[in-house]
């Protein structure tokens, strides 16, 4: 019939189309593009629309075109330094000059140039020759500016090309490689670098996995550089020297996001490595503290971690100065909540305002310290996040923020004291770890957990020697859980994490785990260990019918993994529920999220960093200038006293023997001048952190004066 005839001369006409297209690729229609308009960016970037080949014809099937063939370049790390020092010597550039142009200019001849022989299938091996590629880029600085225009227009060029299919592990490659271009640190690259960076972040997932797992494989020095780089992009896109240097910063807003994401790849990389290639704090910008802060964490707040760009989501880079900012702010901002429902309150009933329902005043005697501080929370749960308020009492002084610093030290050392039993130190790591005795009522350990939480709700470090583990506890998880059954406080303990506590048992554990001998006989344990308390010894199966089971060879690790859990989560579990709920009744904040363990024990026992010189800079003067000779005198004494006695100056001075979040350049220090006699002693106000000084003359008389002071500094007066 007619219509066969014309379905049969459009399959004809289809089929030699098909044909056409397969053989000449480059005629294929393409959607039209404005001219040097990056592709888009998304997981499909690469993607294109192919017609299957099970639709055509048996007679015009052919095979999929393979994947493009990467040039043989044989050039060796040692001619390379031999072209380069032939070109120094010569003038004559031509040489190196080709080779640079060759290699940067597609991802197939970057490469041909630096992939090694051997063939990629681990996450673990990048394939990439990196001897050749460090001496590459550590020549590219020193030739011609044509070269290193050339390199970069080549890397333009790659970047810009339109994608021929699926991204395959030499593209991936060719990103880890581009990514190390030591050109990058001018603001004149930022605009290549910007693409380059957004490319990178718009990866998929499974891709990030492999970079993070080649980045760490650099060595210290080149993984440092790179991420002082990416750090020193987003300062400089932040708050450029040169504004006009840059585009402006509303067409190019994505820089930013980028780079912390691939940033983020870094720190991934620097997690997952044992040991960390570099400090965590090495990550921290410090630019950023000159921000809006408040702003990036209320967008985080209310978006999430959604398209919505916000620092708060990728908190490695927010250093402790900015996350103790957030949280003191967002527990001001409680505060104030707090005391204007009591203040409605109290107007909606017509009752009598009395200023006093604005704080949580703890009144206390100095010889029943503990237990007038339990009771007097107890009964003023309500009111923990208003603005606490010490008075100590038959005394007269007024609590401006000295007394409540005493009151947390003098009770932290009662609670911690060996004789109350609730905490046990750790005499061989230095540190205090809870009781496992049991009892019918947690409810102290409930308090300690609140004493804590008010004193990072109201900014106070506190002389407290946990371990790093128990703060990994506090943050699991960040937020108290909505549902009461769920497990609080349950992080995964590691061997590491019982070195931290109890180092003897953790090498005895170790010697079990490598032990070569027959196991079963030379130890001769089973799931049951025992454990003191009380004075009693009590035995516990790691899992059901543990006595019974053997330690073997074979269920070491095992027996390893659950004794670990058993003495830092099972055996005080219920004491460390308390402690945990204590602590989140008072610091409820989404800023506790942003934190890593070691940070929030920076907030709870502040920094460990004694630096008196630091304090000297930024010391105040009043009645004194810094070239008078007390003043001189003092400094002379203080930066030599031993740290004892220098933890006793601030706390005489500050009401609290611990460096602020941030280091002694946080604090507001005041040398004042008081005209009375030289046998005076020094005075201080810790409210104001001022220390007041008589005129002393000699270096021998202040010293002596200064250490009586400093060494019978309890006890609050007004003058």
């Amino acid at each position: 019939t007619v219509s066969e005839e014309r379905k049969r001369k459009e399959l004809k006409q289809n089929t030699r189309k098909a044909r056409f297209e397969w053989e000449h690729p480059h005629f294929r229609e393409a959607p039209p593009r404005v001219r040097g308009e990056l592709p888009p960016i998304s997981c499909g970037v690469r993607q294109k629309q192919r017609v299957s080949i099970d639709t055509l014809p048996p007679e015009v099937r052919a095979p999929f075109p393979s994947e493009p063939i990467i040039p043989l370049r044989t050039k060796t790390s040692r001619e390379f330094l031999e072209d380069m020092e032939r070109a120094i010597q010569s003038s004559d550039w031509r040489e190196v000059r080709d080779f640079y142009l060759t290699t940067f200019d597609s991802f197939i001849e970057i490469n041909a140039a630096f992939k090694a022989n051997t063939s990629f299938n681990t996450t673990e091996d990048s394939g990439v020759n990196a001897k050749f590629l460090n001496v590459v880029y550590d020549a590219l600085l020193n030739t011609p500016q044509d070269i290193q225009k050339s390199v970069l227009k080549g890397i333009i060029n790659s970047l810009l090309r339109e994608w021929k299919g699926p991204r395959t592990k030499d593209d991936l490659r060719a990103y880890f490689i581009l990514v190390q271009n030591p050109q990058y640190s001018s603001t004149s690259t930022f605009v290549i670098f910007a693409h380059l960076l957004r490319q990178i972040s718009a990866l998929c997932e499974a891709d990030h996995h492999f970079l993070v797992h080649w980045l760490k494989k650099l060595s210290p020095r080149r993984f440092r550089t790179l991420v002082e780089r990416l750090l020193q992009f987003i300062s400089t896109r932040l708050f450029p020297a040169e504004p006009d240097d840059l585009p402006p910063l509303s067409k190019c807003s994505w820089w930013i996001p980028s780079a912390t994401k691939v940033l983020s790849l870094f720190n991934a990389a620097n997690s997952v490595s044992s040991p960390p290639i570099m400090p965590f704090t090495d990550f921290y910008n410090i630019t950023l503290e000159h921000m809006d802060f408040m702003e990036e964490y209320r967008t985080w707040q209310n978006y999430g971690n959604s398209s919505r760009f916000s620092f708060c989501q990728f908190p490695f880079i927010l250093s402790a100065v900015v996350k103790k900012a957030i949280i003191q702010k967002d527990s001001e901002q409680q505060m104030i909540s707090q005391a204007r429902l009591s203040l409605v309150t109290k107007v909606c009933r017509r009752q009598r305002v009395d200023m006093n329902l604005l704080f949580l005043n703890i009144k206390v005697r100095r010889a029943q310290l503990l237990s007038d501080s339990l009771d007097e929370l107890t009964r003023k749960r309500c009111d923990l996040k208003k603005k606490l308020r010490v008075t100590f009492v038959g005394e007269a002084g007024l609590d401006m923020g000295g007394l409540t610093k005493e009151w947390f030290l003098l009770l932290v050392r009662q609670i911690f004291h060996t004789d109350y039993g609730m905490f046990t130190y750790m005499k061989d790591s230095h540190c205090h770890w809870f009781s496992s005795w049991k009892c019918d009522n947690y409810s102290e350990f409930t308090l300690v957990g609140t004493l804590m939480g008010l004193a990072v709700y109201n900014c106070i470090a506190l002389d407290i020697h946990f371990p790093l583990y128990c703060y990994r506890k506090l943050l699991a998880p960040p937020t108290v859980p909505c549902d009461q059954n769920t497990l609080v406080g349950m992080a995964t303990p590691t061997l590491d994490d019982l070195q931290q506590i109890m180092p003897d048992l953790s090498r005895g554990l170790s010697e079990l785990l490598s032990y070569e001998g027959n196991v079963e006989e030379d130890f001769y344990i089973s799931f049951q260990v025992s454990q003191e308390e009380m004075g009693v010894v009590k035995s516990y199966n790691l899992k059901p019918g543990g006595d019974k089971i053997p330690v073997t060879k074979h269920n070491r690790k095992e027996f390893v993994q659950l004794y670990v859990d058993f003495l830092l989560n099972k055996s005080i579990y219920k004491q460390f529920a308390a402690f945990y709920h204590g602590f989140h009744s008072v610091c409820a904040s989404d800023a506790l999220m942003l934190l890593r363990p070691e940070e929030v024990e920076m907030l709870v026992c502040g920094s460990p960093d004694l630096d008196m010189n630091s304090l000297q800079k930024v010391a105040q003067y009043e009645g004194f200038t810094k070239t008078d000779v007390t003043v001189r005198c003092f400094w002379d004494v203080v930066l030599v006293f031993p740290p004892e006695l220098q933890k006793k100056l601030l706390h005489f001075t500050t009401g609290s023997d611990r460096v602020p979040v941030g280091g002694l350049t946080e604090l507001n220090f005041k040398i004042s001048r008081i005209d009375v006699p030289t046998d005076w002693l020094p005075i201080s106000h810790t409210c104001f952190n001022q220390i007041c000084l008589p005129p002393y003359r000699t270096r021998k008389e202040l010293k002596h004066k200064l250490t009586i002071a400093i060494s019978n500094a309890e006890g609050f007066g007004l003058e």
